[in-house]
């Protein structure tokens, strides 16, 4: 009788249970309690997310036995696709070991390799023993028969490895959303880089412009066409190309090139400029003597830049912080080399002042970078200094004969007050033209000549043309851009440029992307060797007495009561 009696409450809970996941099932909600809300996405993603319409499959290939740094980031991989699926439910995704099952891994690496996926090698320390282990930190997006690798990982030379995975997890958003980007919107955009003044060959720019040929559409441009057509060139230019790069030029520009570049930015083009205004290179200085001389290289483009409010001066810039410059010493199989300061190559690091220089872990460095002055003869252009030197700093007029010997001179701090130069400034607005009451270089039929711009145009001027010059190794091939080959250091002049290009061809979302700040907490290692026995006493010891205690009270309790 009394099961019975039992019965209709059961049911009542079953019935109330399975409504209860009926409606979670349809309706639910996550919320994301973390301070810097590195579970919620941000807009920008969620408009990228939003065009994906079909089935969207994503292959992550970290699943495995890691140490504690690398299982943070596979934990954070996975809440990240857990987030973006949930938004999205034709995006899935699956994590799996590719060396499961007995596999060799030397294959699979050789595999993963071909396919452009370098497998990254550790050194695991398990019961004081270190072991080596290969891991795959790739995932690949896969849409409509289209597939993109996406790296997990964010390379940072001499990091330690909580440093490397903090900025691997920052990374992350972003890798994947631009991943999504390249499958979802290929190409939309196009690069022009001009040629035919003398710019950098191809081997030296050929890693930065691979990197955004994944995202944009990449052309040369010749400028000799304009000696030819000059309104067919300028036609070509700006109904082509969203942006232009002017890498380096050594060759001055004509006036019927710069009307071209002139008329391009007033209908509403952008430009990239890597300007050296003093001619000047390292190899000079590996001859018998160690001495060059610096000289001004003139491009005809003073007034130019003077119209839009900017000048570069033929000055070099010497500064206390600078990169070093690897020089042999010894004869034969006895050389060795050197890491010596070496002022004429500027290390600045991102202030986080503007989407373009922000969450930039390593430095930029420059190569005998010029002064940039900024004028006030423009009131319709704003401007941003994005990289500068610091205020340990010393103007070098020209011409200048430069000299290896200067490395083994103490510098004179006096010396170094010019304060901070700008070295990469980003001009915004409405451009005037600098033909405005001058004789035009030609007529224009077809095109209407504009003598103030109608619409908004973004300039990003480097007063350094070797900013975006990759080195290469003894065979030629073009090493990654901001690798030293000589000091096997890594500075951040790529990550800087493809903000920079992201940001003038209005891609702000991927560059909002990047900007956000994740703040993972990790283990103070040292502190914690230091203190293990504290903590081990806090975390094992006291919750055993208050258990006991908790235990003895409950005992004593219960026998007083069933005492009486």
């Amino acid at each position: 009788m009394k099961t019975f009696k039992k019965i209709p409450a059961l049911v009542i809970a079953v019935i109330a249970l399975v409504l209860v996941n009926y409606l979670a099932s349809i309706a639910h909600q996550r919320y994301d309690l973390t301070q810097d809300k590195r579970y919620t996405l941000s807009d920008p993603a969620k408009a990228v997310i939003d065009q994906i319409k079909s089935p969207f499959i994503i292959d992550v290939f970290l699943e495995g036995d890691f140490p504690p740094e690398f299982r943070k980031l596979q934990n954070e991989t996975r809440y990240l696709l857990e987030e973006i699926s949930n938004y999205n439910p034709h995006v899935t995704f699956t994590v799996s070991n590719p060396v499961e099952d007995g596999k060799d891994p030397n294959v699979i690496a050789q595999q993963f390799a071909s396919f452009g996926m370098t497998p990254l090698p550790l050194t695991v320390k398990r019961n004081g023993e270190e072991t080596k282990q290969t891991i795959f930190p790739w995932a690949t997006a896969n849409h409509q028969g289209k597939a993109v690798p996406v790296s997990l990982i964010k390379n940072i030379a001499g990091a330690s490895p909580e440093q490397f995975v903090y900025a691997s997890i920052q990374n992350l958003e972003y890798a994947f959303i631009d991943g999504f980007n390249r499958l979802l919107n290929a190409k939309t955009k196009r690069i022009a880089v001009l040629k035919d003044n003398g710019e950098l060959p191809d081997a030296k720019i050929a890693d930065m412009f691979l990197k955004l040929g994944e995202t944009y559409s990449i052309a040369p441009f010749p400028m000799d066409a304009v000696t030819q057509d000059p309104e067919k060139t300028l036609r070509a230019l700006q109904n082509t190309f969203d942006l232009v790069v002017v890498a380096k030029p050594t060759k001055a520009f004509t006036d019927e090139q710069k009307f071209v570049l002139d008329q391009y930015t007033l209908n509403g083009g952008n430009s990239l400029w890597l300007i050296d205004a003093v001619a000047m290179e390292n190899d000079s200085l590996r001859n018998v003597d160690g001495k060059a001389f610096a000289f001004r290289r003139d491009l005809n483009l003073n007034d130019l830049f003077f119209k839009y409010g900017i000048r570069i001066n033929p000055v070099l810039i010497k500064d206390l912080y600078s990169a070093p410059l690897s020089l042999a010493s010894g004869d034969g199989s006895q050389s060795k080399y050197q890491e010596l300061p070496w002022f004429y190559q500027p290390v600045t690091p991102s202030f986080n002042t503007h989407p373009i220089n922000t969450n930039i872990e390593r430095p930029i460095r420059f190569n005998y970078a010029n002064q940039i002055e900024l004028l006030n003869n423009s009131s319709s252009i704003e401007k941003t200094v994005l990289l500068s030197s610091s205020v340990l700093t010393k103007l070098e007029g020209m011409p200048k004969a430069i000299s290896l010997d200067e490395i083994g001179i103490e510098p004179n701090q006096e010396d170094y007050q010019a304060g901070p130069q700008p070295l990469a400034v980003l001009l915004e607005g409405k451009f005037d033209s600098a033909f405005k009451n001058r004789v035009q270089p030609f007529k224009l039929d077809s095109v209407r000549f504009r003598e103030s711009a109608t619409n908004s145009s973004k300039m990003v001027i480097i007063a350094d043309g070797d900013l975006i010059a990759n080195d290469v190794d003894a065979k030629g091939n073009p090493l990654e851009l901001g690798f030293d080959y000589l000091t096997r250091k890594q500075y951040g002049n790529k990550e800087f440029l493809l903000n920079t290009v992201n940001y003038l061809l209005d891609d702000n979302g991927l560059i909002n992307i990047r900007s956000k700040d994740i703040a993972l907490p990790f283990l103070d290692t040292p502190k914690v060797v230091n203190n293990i026995n504290k903590w081990q006493a806090l975390t094992i010891g006291l919750p055993l007495v208050f258990l006991f205690i908790f235990g003895g009270v409950f005992f004593a309790l219960r026998k007083r009561k069933y005492a009486r």
